[in-house]
């Protein structure tokens, strides 16, 4: 049996319905993972009932209701009370109290992409590792959605979390994988969940940079974005007080801190890790290291691009690989470097 166990789960309907399957399937691990985290219940303590979390559903209802049906669909599949869910949903745009613990602060500072444009008439490719907290390993899912409305989407899922914010994809031929980033420009505005969310339901790449062009955000992340059907790859860093796009034209990798040039002001955190990956990653690039696949970078164990030592509090829940044809995307799902292809499928593009 898997070490590292990702289940599969479908659901459809309207956005209630929606939340409420996918809530049913996480609430086991969002109760026994999430709710006893430092990290919740640091931001519990200090935000619920706030003026300032309040501010944030306002803005989520404002610009996008839809997700907020979703995220209370999850808290009553999960039978918890909406503002828990949400206040999960929102830890990235809340600060927490200076008197919580660094290694607190720094757990979800994780994930590593790739960004390889197509040669010729060949596919382009996005790889991405999602490292998250230890506490998750064995409880994620992967979710495989048919909403009444928008496109058909598939998206690797937290437990408790609104999809999105890891890695997806969705029928109109459009993939995400995000990257956590953390500049010091938190304010009230959409949560980035939010925000990831919306772009699951985007028909192509230029919607999604409309959608990370608002400059209400409460936060942000770096995305790396792909259109099947053109074959374009994008690399967006999108904090709370900007936008700045690459389209790639090159093979690339993305840890998580800001590199764009128009970021050299904002000051944010950059933790040894993400550093180390970078470098590393670049390096192995240079050198041709992709001629063995993209796992050939995801999988290194000496910086590590993949997290899976035990004294480390992040750790690496997945690793995807998706591979972008005009015509559809195939994808494959890692649990592990000695767990491939736990999940894999295809997805046409209509």
């Amino acid at each position: 049996m898997s070490r590292n166990r990702i289940s599969r789960v479908r659901a459809k309907g309207d956005a209630f319905s929606i939340g409420f399957a996918l809530g049913q399937a996480s609430a086991s691990g969002f109760r026994e993972r999430a709710l006893g985290t430092e990290q919740f219940r640091a931001l519990d303590a200090r935000w619920r009932g706030s003026d300032y979390l309040k501010t944030l559903e306002s803005a989520a209802r404002a610009a996008y209701p839809r997700y907020v049906r979703e995220i209370e669909g999850i808290a009553a599949g999960a039978g918890q009370d909406f503002e828990t869910v949400f206040l999960w949903n929102c830890r990235a745009d809340l600060r927490l109290p200076e008197d919580v613990p660094s290694a607190t602060r720094v757990v979800a500072t994780g994930c590593t992409s790739l960004l390889i444009p197509a040669e010729g008439d060949g596919p382009a490719i996005i790889a991405h590792n999602e490292d998250g907290s230890a506490e998750f390993l064995g409880t994620c899912l992967w979710v495989e959605v048919k909403p009444d409305e928008g496109p058909a989407w598939s998206s690797f899922m937290i437990p408790g979390m609104l999809p999105g914010e890891t890695f997806g994809l969705n029928e109109a031929g459009l993939v995400q994988t995000i990257n956590n980033i953390a500049p010091n420009d938190l304010q009230p505005g959409v949560s980035r969940q939010i925000i990831c969310r919306a772009i699951l339901d985007a028909r192509g790449l230029d919607e999604v940079l409309e959608i990370l062009k608002r400059m209400d955000r409460a936060s942000g992340f770096h995305h790396n974005l792909g259109e099947a059907k053109t074959r374009r790859l994008a690399s967006v860093e999108a904090p709370a007080s900007g936008c700045a796009v690459r389209e790639v034209a090159s093979p690339r990798a993305h840890a998580n801190h800001l590199l764009s040039r128009e970021f050299y002001g904002l000051n944010q955190t950059i933790t040894p890790s993400s550093r180390d990956r970078q470098e590393a990653a670049d390096q192995m690039i240079a050198e041709g290291a992709l001629a063995g696949g993209a796992e050939a970078v995801l999988f290194d164990e000496t910086t590590p691009i993949y997290k899976n030592r035990q004294d480390e509090n992040s750790r690496t829940l997945a690793t995807s690989v998706f591979v972008l044809s005009p015509d559809r995307v195939e994808w494959r799902v890692h649990a592990a470097p000695d767990e491939r292809d736990t999940l894999s499928g295809t997805m046409r593009v209509v």
